[in-house]
């Protein structure tokens, strides 16, 4: 196997099974060109009603077969059903080496575990949590995974490079034409976004829903001209599980602490008060926190963000409601409060990852956002971050949106200088997610590392009283705080490959041989 260094000097090769890869040359080398993926042309039909009797009928329709591409959407997160009732229903069949192209897994989905096993799935291209991606770092997949941002999925499969066959996209509410949101009915997840790609692209499409209206459902968030087939089931998901990661703001005095910095660096480098400001930050403790401490900044300047881009949260809501923000571009809700805006409020936009994340777009929104607040397992030395693998080379988590919302003007990491033992500011991280150039800053409770790219910055805070000091220093104190941390042994075989947003690999991950499991 030949080995390419790329441009965050890691080493990945020039081929693998059969797939020729391009390494990472920069986050602004690509310039796109060449054409999109065409959709299929489908016979066309006389009528609008596609409603079958049952999802066994659909599978039948669609005609799948051993070694095809499924994909599903992830808007009802921990509480999805559909993903593990159409897997269950395949295995069934006999079908084996399945790809599964999901934009993300969660706890809730272990049962596929068994079926990578069993060899019904061959392999995932799409983010893994938990229990999937632990299956993944045993080497359980036949072949080699692939991770991609929200963006980086819209984009492979528009390019051609992620091609899909059957897609089943969950709908809390649709018409039997196929027309499908997400606002309405007794699952009402929010936005659908994630599935638009593969309502456009995939040469079958199928909707389920358990909120079968007459025709015209609208708003329509998946269009029934791209839709094959419509099945109704007695549930969808459970949407009280979206409330899946941690949306209540932290109690920790110490990630307070960092939120607090994160804020009033916000605040002292002046962007708030330039024209157009906006901000995006996640549904975590820290990141809660953080809204809570700009808004109290907001409101006592009388600063209005021109928009706040989701996972929409209650806090995010609220700021809408208050009019601290005149809008929120929303890819996904993280609570039921963020669905219910969705559907009542005007200025709540649903959006999805063609206009916000897209990098093979005539551009999206992702660099117009000023302040991106994220959080990340690892940062090293060259501000390199990873939000993929633990530093014992556990596969457990997706990229989600990291890699196209560190394009704000912008970029803040939040977290603890030591978690659970360990040091979060490494020599090296374990796996490259985003390459340094476009982080900007690292808070923690100890101190605060401005990139050197980002001497703007260190002008703008050269008088402030916050705790900035460089990276190294962060380094070396959490070092004594945890010792030298143990790295995790690896097989050779990789099991895995980090795609950054433009299809270039920036990172490999390789089969864990674990002390204990």
């Amino acid at each position: 196997m030949r080995l390419i260094e790329n441009a965050v000097g890691r080493l990945i090769p020039e081929e693998i099974e059969g797939r020729k890869l391009r390494p990472f040359m920069g986050a602004h080398a690509d310039q796109g060109g060449g054409r999109k993926a065409a959709p299929p042309i489908p016979a066309a039909s006389k009528y609008g009603n596609k409603l079958l009797k049952s999802l066994d009928d659909a599978i039948d329709a669609c005609d799948i077969r051993d070694g095809m591409t499924i994909s599903f959407h992830h808007h009802l997160r921990d509480g999805d059903y559909v993903v593990n009732m159409v897997m269950e229903r395949l295995a069934a069949r006999g079908l084996r080496d399945l790809v599964l192209a999901p934009s993300a897994l969660f706890p809730c989905h272990e049962p596929l575990v068994g079926y990578i096993e069993k060899g019904v799935i061959d392999h995932i291209e799409g983010s893994m949590n938990g229990p999937v991606g632990r299956a993944c770092s045993l080497g359980k997949m036949k072949h080699v995974c692939v991770l991609r941002s929200h963006g980086g999925r819209y984009r492979a499969i528009q390019d051609g490079d992620l091609h899909i066959d059957v897609a089943f996209i969950a709908a809390p509410c649709a018409d039997p034409h196929g027309n499908a949101n997400g606002v309405y009915g007794k699952s009402a997840c929010g936005p659908l976004g994630f599935a638009l790609a593969d309502s456009l692209y995939a040469d079958k499409v199928v909707v389920i829903t358990d909120n079968l209206v007459s025709f015209p459902c609208y708003p329509w968030s998946i269009q029934g001209g791209n839709v094959d087939y419509v099945v109704t089931v007695d549930s969808i998901g459970d949407p009280s599980r979206i409330v899946s990661g941690t949306t209540q703001i932290t109690r920790s005095p110490t990630r307070l602490l960092i939120a607090k910095y994160a804020a009033q660096l916000v605040y002292e480098s002046g962007i708030m008060h330039e024209e157009g400001f906006s901000f995006q930050a996640g549904a975590g403790g820290i990141s809660l926190a953080f809204i809570q401490f700009l808004a109290e900044y907001m409101e006592r300047e009388g600063i209005v963000a021109s928009f706040a881009r989701g996972g929409s949260t209650q806090y995010l809501v609220d700021m809408l409601r208050k009019g601290l923000v005149r809008y929120i571009l929303d890819g996904q809700s993280f609570d039921l409060a963020g669905v219910e805006s969705l559907r009542d409020d005007p200025r709540h936009i649903e959006t999805n990852p063609f206009v916000s994340y897209n990098y093979h777009s005539k551009g999206c929104f992702a660099s117009m956002v000023k302040v991106a607040v994220l959080g990340a397992t690892e940062v090293d030395l060259d501000f390199n971050v990873n939000v993929n693998t633990h530093s014992d080379g556990w596969l457990l988590h997706g990229i989600g949106g990291f890699t196209d919302a560190a394009d704000a003007q912008i970029t803040i990491i939040t977290a603890p200088l030591v978690r659970s033992r360990l040091p979060i500011i490494v020599d090296r991280v374990t796996t490259v997610t985003a390459p340094g150039e476009m982080i900007d800053v690292v808070v923690t409770e100890r101190g605060i590392a401005i990139n050197p790219r980002r001497q703007d910055l260190l002008d703008r805070l050269k008088h402030s009283k916050l705790p900035i000091v460089p990276i190294e220093k962060l380094y070396k104190m959490a070092l004594e705080i945890t010792g030298p941390p143990e790295k995790p042994t690896f097989a050779d075989r990789i099991v895995a490959l980090i795609e950054f947003r433009d299809g270039t690999v920036i990172d490999v991950v390789r089969q864990l041989l674990p002390k204990e499991y």
